[in-house]
């Protein structure tokens, strides 16, 4: 037994002594003109699955300094590009907060003497314990007196991998304590700010226990670039449960501000504190807390919203189909007809609302229009537009056994064709996200469950109320065209975007799976056709009425069974546009941390008609493509084609449960802008022309 302990400690003792020999032989520092630069770890070892923390080392020449993430009024911050292990994460740094160095009439932030920039890094599980992982970093610094030079290094770093830790290492533990000590508190008290007549006035919100005096304008900090004019003077007011701040608009402001971040030092103690202060219009809307938003302007966005949804065009031909057979009813009819075709929009949308927030309770990563990202559903709504489109033409005609859909739905005199006219308006309608429902779907989620019901049905009360005040102001039919031969070639027109919608769903469903299910669900069609054709055929021979229904209920189960093939085909390739690269969320983090570069992501799928329109109308176009390239905009494309929780995940930090979601990301490690659902190119390309 104490043969096998003195085992384990010489073997310890060697791994210990074999750390600092590599941390000895590939940790040398580089010493450039006036600055020298280290790459140093604060663990002598590490171990799979877990976190380290590595710093770069920096110490310029006495007088001379270099920059925090916000240089100032001049300067750049450092820049790092790691090379790591595969499934490494590298957080961002975690910038120390700095000291103010004037230079003539400048005014910048930045570090002079000895300082470290801490970084964390999270290993992958299947690192080998006895191996040594090799870290390089290739560092760009700007390094200044008077004058200015920039520097480049190419530093390493080998830890060896083992099962425990081992001790810190303890030449950098005073370095990791100083940055430890200098790093700001993140507040999440209110802040907002408002830009007036060339000045940024800021309220910090400090519940009256941060400062134990006023705040010192030297250690005032903004974290955005090219905001705040540094070298002229701030005010600065302190109450008892706030901070006021006046600060100087900078010349070059580019007129875009989402956030402001703040940091500020305690004279007395040394401890800074960060906040993220949001324009005063959004000031009470707390991005984390939809209790404190206004619930009637989301009730209000998501009426709205519904209401646009009617002039998609899978719903258009549906509605107004309906509409003008509801003017041809007796008039004491048609309260009778608005209601029950809204109670069958409601009951849907009660449906697809309850089952969505049933699954999102259990932990399931989905959103609205989530059943679309099922083949099977895709499959099934080809089937539907095809035989509504052919009802329509007259090429079909469905009776009561087809349970109301196509023209017997949109046409039907009765009040059961109503009501599912009005299911069948929502299930087509759903793939869409009309403006004002991003912001009311992404409340909804985040609201108790009968909250978020009433959003949903909120939704589907603005779907239903063209046709609803139809029925109940009759009067205003006279706005219409009275009935007569023409209606059945406005019916035959209306065909041709259900056809549309069919060649749509059937793109969206190669998206999803492969040519072979494509294939699979033309012979489908071709079933469907056959079996109306056989349908509208005069019964001229009483004998052979059991063959045809025999031949009918053969060609259905074929429909169904190229449906089940094709909803079983395997997951397409990913196939992204030239412009863009596949999104991922370390593919992101790379973007972010590197401060010469911006990202725009671009969350989308393939059954979204906002998201194809924006697409052809403002992210195909060479001006979008020039801004790209000329700002250093790497574009992300998320496709939620089919169902993905990480995407599910990305659209939950923003409060949206549903597609399309537009963001751009600045540079230097801004925060975020939130693009509007629908695009202009001139509007996308002043947004990355700003990052």
């Amino acid at each position: 037994m104490i043969g096998k302990l003195i085992g384990k400690l010489l073997t310890h003792l060697f791994v210990v002594a074999l750390a600092a020999s590599s941390i000895a032989a590939l940790a040398n520092p580089v010493f450039e003109d006036h600055i020298e630069v280290e790459l140093v770890s604060e663990t002598q070892t590490i171990q799979p699955g877990s976190e380290t923390r590595l710093g770069l080392r920096l110490l310029p020449d006495p007088q001379w300094h270099t920059y925090w993430r916000n240089p100032g009024d001049s300067g750049l911050p450092i820049d790092l590009n790691w090379s790591m292990p595969p499934n490494t994460h590298i957080h961002s740094p975690s910038w120390p907060y700095p000291q103010r160095i004037e230079v003539g009439h400048l005014v910048n932030y930045g570090y002079e003497g000895e300082h470290l920039l801490p970084i964390r890094i999270s290993w992958p599980d299947d690192l080998i314990v006895g191996e040594s992982i090799e870290i390089r970093l290739d560092a760009e610094w700007l390094v200044c007196k008077i004058e200015c030079i920039p520097g480049q290094a190419q530093l390493a770093l080998s830890l060896p991998v083992t099962d425990t830790p081992a001790l810190d290492a303890a030449k950098w533990t005073d370095l990791f304590a100083w940055a430890d000590r200098r790093q700001p508190a993140k507040t999440h008290r209110s802040a907002h700010f408002s830009i007036e007549a060339e000045r940024v006035k800021v309220n910090l919100d400090t519940g009256g226990s941060m400062f134990g005096q006023v705040p010192s304008a030297q250690h005032i900090f903004v974290t955005n670039t090219n905001v705040i004019d540094h070298a002229k003077p701030m005010g600065v007011q302190a109450g008892d449960q706030a901070v006021e701040l006046d600060l100087p608009l900078s010349p070059y402001f580019n007129g875009t501000l989402d956030q402001l971040g703040v940091v500020i030092v305690d004279d007395a103690s040394g401890q800074a504190f960060a906040w993220s202060a949001q324009p005063q219009a959004m000031a009470h809307e707390p991005s984390n807390n939809v209790g404190s938003q206004s619930i009637l302007w989301i009730l209000v966005s998501a009426l709205m919203g519904g209401v646009l949804l009617n002039l998609m065009p899978c719903v258009f031909p549906v509605l107004s189909i309906k509409a003008l057979h509801l003017l041809q009813t007796p008039s004491s009819a048609h309260r009778s007809h608005a209601l029950a075709y809204t109670a069958g929009v409601l009951l849907a949308f009660g449906v697809l609302a309850g089952g969505l927030l049933a699954l999102r309770a259990g932990g399931e990563a989905i959103g609205w229009g989530f059943q679309l990202q099922s083949p099977w559903v895709v499959g099934g709504l080809i089937y539907v537009f095809f035989v509504m489109a052919l009802s329509l033409s007259g090429l079909a005609e469905l009776g009561s056994r087809w349970m109301g859909l196509g023209q017997s739905t949109a046409s039907s005199s009765t009040h059961r064709g109503s009501f599912m006219t009005g299911v069948l308006a929502t299930i087509v309608a759903s793939p869409c996200t009309a403006p004002f429902m991003g912001a009311a779907l992404g409340a909804a989620v985040l609201m108790p469950w009968w909250a978020g019901l009433g959003v949903f049905l909120m939704l589907g009360l603005g779907l239903a109320l063209p046709l609803l005040v139809l029925g109940f102001m009759p009067h205003w039919g006279r706005w219409l065209p009275k009935p007569g031969p023409w209606m059945v070639t406005f019916k035959q027109l209306m065909a041709f975007p259900l056809y549309l919608a069919t060649v749509w769903l059937i793109w969206v469903l190669a998206r999803q799976t492969d040519a072979m299910a494509v294939g699979y669900i033309l012979i489908g069609l071709v079933a469907l056709a056959f079996v109306m054709w056989l349908i509208r055929l005069p019964e001229r021979n009483p004998t052979l009425t059991s063959v045809r229904h025999a031949v009918v209920a053969l060609g259905l189960i074929l429909a169904v069974a190229m449906l089940a093939s094709a909803a079983r085909s395997d997951l397409s390739e990913p196939r992204e546009a030239d412009l863009s690269e596949p999104f991922s969320a370390s593919r992101l983090q790379q973007i972010i941390d590197n401060p010469q570069q911006a990202a725009f992501v671009n969350m989308t799928a393939d059954w979204c008609v906002t998201c194809l329109v924006n697409e052809q109308v403002a992210l195909s176009s060479e001006r979008f493509a020039n801004a790209l390239k000329d700002n250093d905009v790497v574009y992300l494309k998320g496709d939620w084609t089919r169902r993905d929780e990480r995407i599910t995940a990305y659209l939950a930090e923003f409060e949206r449960n549903g597609v399309p979601l537009y963001v751009a990301y600045p540079r230097n490690g801004d925060p975020p802008r939130v693009l509007p659902q629908v695009l202009t190119p001139e509007g996308v390309s002043r947004v990355l022309e700003s990052l």
